[in-house]
């Protein structure tokens, strides 16, 4: 029994380029984490700028087991004169080289990849004014389901972090789980489970819905609208999507 739990980071690449074009333009450096994650989004994200009309005039990936000054990677992308950077990795550490652009005198925007988590990048930056022209995901704060609210100061009074779409995804796709148990009218048969998923999602607590959740796909996996969020004036905006 295999659950696809996250949504898929091929939902983002859409919304990111065209509010990063809309409000910045259409030359981008791409400068992300250098694992395989990161070269899947690459390998995602290019294709989608270039159809609408963006230029990659730099390209490079950043390994941040090994780097821990940025100076010159942000330069040579710089020197290319972009209007918008793709970065992501590890929340801090990509916090820190939005920093070390902003310090070198970066006026555009960012793209920024799901790993890295907007909220715990302005805990590390003091705040959200370093993030201004970034889109990314949505702060599970930033929610208005049922069981939001609660979830977020459970989560952080219990674990003294803060709360981020991960945690918040598994901690309510559990009890779509015991829901679909409760269906299936078993706790073994993996098979009557599965089949029970959707019955067990409609039938989840409303307290515990931290995120709209729609459904579940024939292969697997659940189905959440991008939740997506960009920074203005230092300040968090949801930027809504239709379910997929």
């Amino acid at each position: 029994m295999t659950v696809g739990i996250p949504p898929a980071y091929t939902i983002y690449p859409e919304m990111f380029t065209e509010y990063a074009m809309e409000k910045f333009g259409k030359k981008l450096a791409v400068l992300p984490t250098a694992s395989q994650y990161g070269k899947d989004w690459t390998e995602t994200l290019l294709p989608v700028w270039k159809k609408h009309g963006g230029q990659v005039v730099y390209q490079t990936e950043v390994d941040f087991n090994k780097e821990t000054d940025f100076y010159s990677i942000v330069t040579n992308a710089l020197n290319k004169d972009p209007d918008v950077l793709f970065v992501g990795g590890p929340s801090e550490p990509t916090a820190l080289v939005m920093k070390q652009a902003r310090q070198l005198g970066f006026k555009g925007g960012f793209m920024v990849m799901d790993q890295a988590k907007m909220e715990e990048m302005a805990k590390v930056l003091g705040g959200y004014e370093l993030l201004n022209g970034m889109v990314g995901v949505k702060p599970v704060r930033k929610n208005n389901e049922p069981g939001t609210a609660s979830y977020v100061n459970k989560y952080e009074s219990t674990y003294n972090k803060l709360a981020t779409s991960e945690s918040a995804f598994n901690y309510q796709t559990l009890y779509a789980f015991v829901e679909a148990m409760k269906a299936a009218g078993t706790v073994e048969d993996a098979r009557k489970i599965m089949d029970s998923m959707g019955e067990g999602i409609k039938n989840l607590p409303e307290n515990k819905s931290v995120y709209p959740m729609g459904g579940i796909t024939e292969t697997g996996r659940l189905i959440w609208p991008p939740h997506v969020a960009v920074v203005e004036d230092g300040k968090v905006k949801v930027i809504e999507a239709e379910r997929e």
